[in-house]
């Protein structure tokens, strides 16, 4: 397994919507998985898109930790070309960050509950409803598969900042 090296903002590989997997058991594929695991848990983040990996393919995986979805934790998923439908017109703004943006963060807006299908990495179909901040992980990995970055969906840019700066902004 590697480390990939992640495409930050400004990278074309992240403003190109991805192509989809024609076979997710191609050990190509696979292979591409387990580097992705790897530089997401490396990099210590909730989820991880292959464009962002420099792969301009319709493949994401991400995981939900207990603590941060109010208790509902989520194993690790692989989800290949994706397609969510949200369940109703209810939005929440959350905090977001990227990996693709290293120290920024900023309030986007996001539908509440969606669900999402797609195949997993056997090629076998995952179909879910998801609310909270799984939904929001799912919605935000799958934005960078048609090439769109958090900052595009903020209402407002004055909540879009460095974290350590808006951190010690809190604290003043």
């Amino acid at each position: 397994m590697t480390i990939l090296k992640i495409a930050r903002m400004g990278h074309p590989v992240l403003r190109t919507p991805a192509k989809p997997v024609e076979n997710p058991t191609d050990p190509e594929i696979q292979r591409l998985i387990s580097d992705m695991v790897e530089t997401m848990e490396d990099a210590n983040g909730a989820g991880l898109a292959a464009p962002q990996v420099h792969v301009p393919l319709r493949l994401v995986i991400f995981h939900v930790p207990g603590e941060r979805s109010e208790g509902e934790s989520v194993p690790l998923t692989v989800l290949i070309n994706p397609v969510i439908e949200p369940l109703d017109e209810e939005m929440s703004e959350g905090i977001e960050g990227c990996l693709s943006l290293p120290g920024m963060a900023g309030r986007v807006p996001r539908y509440q509950n969606i669900r999402y299908s797609g195949l997993d990495a056997a090629g076998n179909r995952i179909e879910r409803e998801a609310s909270g901040f799984h939904a929001r992980v799912v919605q935000h990995e799958c934005d960078h598969l048609d090439g769109i970055l958090y900052p595009q969906r903020m209402d407002d840019l004055s909540s879009f900042g460095y974290v350590e700066e808006m951190q010690k902004a809190l604290k003043g």
